[in-house]
């Protein structure tokens, strides 16, 4: 029964992921997105860098990826933008 209950839940964020997102949020994903990038790319570099600068990057990495998710499962709840269910 457990399992059912979470693949309800996962098939209930994926349904919201597919709807409209608002703009707001449709800025703070790629704020998001970009982050995550800067993130990933100090990270991948081909250079020694020091704990610090890894550290930090690791933290924009995973800041970034939780931002983009998060923003991506927020939903408009205006009747106009709204679709209805059948």
């Amino acid at each position: 029964m457990e399992k059912k209950k979470s693949t309800d839940k996962l098939k209930s964020y994926f349904k919201r992921c597919s709807k409209e997102t608002p703009p707001f949020f449709k800025k703070l994903r790629l704020a998001g997105l970009i982050i995550a990038a800067v993130g990933t790319t100090v990270l991948a570099a081909p250079v020694a860098l020091p704990v610090l600068a890894v550290t930090v990057a690791g933290y924009l990495a995973t800041a970034g990826a939780v931002i983009t998710a998060v923003s991506q499962a927020a939903i408009s709840t205006d009747p106009d933008c709204e679709e209805e269910e059948k």
